[in-house]
């Protein structure tokens, strides 16, 4: 298996629970609310021109769905949302059966799911690529957001102080040191094989220590590397806690993480120059600092409402 296929597999580990639930409730729809992956055509009538809005099944997907809704909503478009329908096995099917028609998406990871021995590794190169990959199930890309939801090398604020610790290569300055991730980081191309490999740190025995934690980046791997437990750790880079517990992510100058940036994903018969000029509008004002602070809201002790979220930053923002 390669090492982008497993990278893919990875981040889609984070929604298959929430993914399994909702095809659970599918099975229910008989006996109230409707089908989240039904064709458009079976929704509330909203004529031939709505845009159907859909969402990956976890928080933040479901902040930028809002998000585009109401951009859209705020220009004039007729928009309806079908938000936590799963992992792109099924939200491809729906763009291509016109079940939804848009979608938040990250550009890495929908790369890699048309091409898993993808070699892309910046926003640009990505994107490029990305454009003739999903032109076969007659989607589009619009441009892509400054805000990326990815892995990243973090460490404590007094470790990179005390250390002089900007860029992942400087982390042979504080070997021997325990890294704290999930079980795959240690066989992923930027795990520690590419730490060794693209930065020379940890090539000799005994220099980084696994330590593997089950919980992708969640709060598992955040109180080992605030505890000290381990010294650095992979902790994604909307994380919350990055701001909360004063963390540090360390330069990838290297790009050795491969681009996951914020990107509308159309289907062709529902794109139109106006659509196309909102979605960008908002992607041009989306930063990774944008993102943590609308997840904190949503999932941190305030608990609004991704709707409510949305509003305020598209408010603030001069969008709506």
């Amino acid at each position: 298996m390669t090492t982008n296929h497993k990278r893919g597999r990875l981040r889609l580990a984070r929604i298959t629970a929430t993914a399994t639930v909702v095809a659970l409730l599918a099975a229910l729809t008989a006996c109230g609310s409707s089908d989240p992956t039904a064709p458009a055509s079976t929704a509330p009538s909203g004529g031939g021109n709505t845009i159907v809005v859909g969402s990956f099944a976890f928080p933040e997907s479901e902040i930028l769905g809002e998000i585009y809704a109401q951009a859209l909503t705020a220009k004039g478009v007729e928009v309806q949302t079908k938000f936590n329908i799963g992992p792109r096995q099924q939200t491809i099917p729906a763009l291509r059966d016109g079940s939804i028609n848009l979608i938040p998406e990250y550009n890495g990871n929908l790369l890699a799911y048309y091409d898993p021995e993808y070699t892309q590794r910046t926003t640009a190169d990505v994107d490029a690529a990305l454009t003739d990959a999903v032109a076969k199930d007659k989607l589009r890309v619009l441009k892509s957001a400054a805000a990326e939801d990815k892995d990243a090398y973090v460490v404590k604020k007094k470790t990179a102080t005390d250390n002089g610790l900007t860029s992942i290569g400087d982390l042979s300055k504080i070997v021997p040191f325990k890294l704290g991730s999930n079980p795959q980081f240690g066989e992923l191309g930027y795990g520690i094989p590419g730490l060794k490999s693209v930065y020379n740190v940890g090539t000799n025995e005994g220099d980084v220590t696994f330590v593997p934690i089950e919980d992708f980046g969640g709060p598992d791997t955040v109180k080992a590397l605030v505890d000290d437990s381990v010294q650095v750790a992979d902790i994604y880079t909307t994380s919350p806690a990055l701001v909360a517990e004063d963390l540090v992510v360390l330069e990838d100058p290297k790009n050795m993480i491969s681009s996951q940036n914020i990107v509308p994903l159309v289907a062709d018969s529902a794109y139109t120059d106006q659509l196309g000029e909102i979605l960008n509008a908002v992607s041009a004002q989306l930063t990774t600092e944008d993102l943590i602070a609308l997840r904190d809201r949503v999932e941190g002790k305030e608990k609004a409402s991704a709707n409510v979220a949305a509003k305020d930053w598209l408010t603030q923002k001069g969008l709506i």
